[in-house]
Parts: structure tokens; sequence; C-alpha cells
């Protein structure tokens, strides 16, 4: 069963479809998705495969997109992401019916690393899984965008300047069919969200170029070493940033696991059943382990 379920997180509405299966919850997932995503996307594909596994699951639209509230809208700020997650978790066990269910997480793509950071502030998470994870390290993506960091983090502040004093926000594409300017210029990116394919009614292909600010700087790494939740990880040697899974496994203080599947490349972990189903699978298995 699919119903709609809202809750406040800094102070604005937050929509979610909540999935409930038909007998108890076995527990509770918050799911946190990819760069720029809603709902209807990666998040709800595993919150559904969650719930046929018998957990109630819930994917929402983070602050400032989707049918979730915030400006500027397609704002990109990890620290409301983990503030979203973490009240969703208190929005979900102030529910009576599930006031006594144990919270697991679930961080897809970009979403892994909040979710990380959530979980590991957080003693409510009992367990975590990061499926097809990017776990951004601060210093490596420094290195990696070279001399360019300083130009992109002082037009991001210059955005946000002038998104206060105006109340416009200077937007980019998510995606478009040959990169450039945009915040997701992998080819594969945009034929999903550039596409039927993952463009639903409620997903924007736009980017708040304030957002750079924030996200260039965020680290997930240093999650692992804070996390006390037993940690279960689920990527391909060819999805996004696979040496970074591993650094973030190979760091992980608590528990650990990992599940190498053979993908595409990462954008199929989003849609493709093959992929979702030994993934949620694993999930399941995962957090009902003693």
């Amino acid at each position: 069963m699919q119903e709609r379920f809202t809750f406040e997180s800094g102070g604005d509405t937050i929509v979610g479809n909540l999935f409930v299966p038909n007998a108890q919850p076995l527990g509770l997932v918050v799911t946190s998705g990819p760069l720029t995503s809603v709902k209807e996307q990666a998040a709800g594909a595993y919150a559904k495969a969650m719930a046929e596994r018998g957990f109630a699951a819930l994917a929402f639209d983070h602050r400032y997109f989707g049918e979730s509230g915030g400006k500027p809208r397609q704002f990109e700020k990890p620290a409301a992401k983990i503030e979203d997650i973490r009240n969703a978790a208190t929005a979900l066990l102030a529910d009576r019916r599930f006031q006594d269910l144990p919270v697991f997480g679930i961080g897809i793509c970009f979403g892994a690393g909040p979710m990380a950071r959530a979980a590991a502030g957080d003693g409510r998470f009992r367990r975590m899984a990061g499926i097809a994870g990017v776990y951004t390290d601060a210093a490596k993506t420094r290195a990696s965008v070279g001399g360019n960091y300083e130009a992109l983090v002082d037009g991001a502040r210059a955005a946000e300047r002038k998104f206060q004093e105006t109340g416009q926000a200077d937007t980019i594409p998510a995606v478009a069919p040959d990169g450039g300017n945009v915040a997701m210029p992998l080819r594969e990116a945009y034929e999903f969200y550039g596409t039927p394919r993952g463009a639903i009614a409620n997903y924007v292909n736009g980017f708040a170029v304030q957002s750079r600010a924030y996200l260039l700087p965020f680290d997930a790494m240093g999650a692992a070493s804070e996390m006390k939740a037993p940690f279960l990880i689920v990527h391909s040697e060819r999805a996004l940033l696979p040496d970074l899974a591993k650094q973030f496994h190979a760091k992980l203080a608590a528990p650990k696991k990992e599940l190498w599947l053979k993908s595409q490349g990462q954008i199929d972990f989003y849609d493709d059943p093959k992929l979702i189903g030994p993934s949620a699978d694993a999930a399941a298995a995962w957090f009902v382990a003693q």
C-alpha cells in the first residue's frame, strides 16, 4: 500500500510516499536518492522494493525539490538533506503504527553520503545500506577539480548572495545531451533524467548554482570512522567511483559487509529490476541480521 506522508523539516513541509506492507512491518526504512532526484525515481523504486520485503519504507522529496517546500528551488545542500533524513525518522516514529520499530537507512548514489552522515550522528538508525553510493572525499574532490575549484566556489557564493539580495536564483540544467555547464555531465545521467526513462512530471531538470558552495566541500568519507550502525555497501566496478566505495568500506568502524554486482554503469541501479532486486534482497537480509 502506498500513502502520502508529510512532515516538517527546517520550517518547510516535506512530502513523501510511504510504502507499507500488508503485514506488521519488520522495521522502518528511510531512503535518500541521487543528486537532484525526486521521490518517484530511484528512492521510490527502493522504498517500494523494501515494502515488498516486509518493511515500511519512505521515499520523499528533499527540501527545495519536487513537492516539498523550500527556496531556492533545486538547491543541493547536504546539511539540509541530513536534517531532512533525521526528521523523516522522527516523523515515522511518531506514527502510532510504527512507534516501537527499528529504523534503517538506504542511500542511493549521492544520497548515500547524507544518509551516512545522518546515521553517524543519530543512534536511532539501527543498520544502513549504501547502494551505488558516492562517498565523497573533500580532499579528493578538490584535487580532481583542480585549479577551477576556487572559481566554482566563488561563483556559487556570488549566486547565493544574489539570491539573498534579490530572491532570484541562478540555475543551470542538471543534465544536457552534450554535457557542458551542467550539474551532472555524464551522458548516462542525461539518458535517465533527460528522457522519458527518468524525467517524470515531478522532476525539474535544474540545479541552483549556489549548491556548489556546499557540494564541493561536502565530505561523506569522514562518516565511516564515526559510524556505529552496521553498514552494507552494494556497488559495481562500473558504477561511479568504486575506489571511494572501497575506501569507505575499509574505513568503516562499524560491522560491515559488501556486495559487488555487475552493472552497465551507475544509472541502471536506479531502475533496472536486475539490480534493484538483488540490492533490496541484500538490504533486507542485512537489516534483520542479528
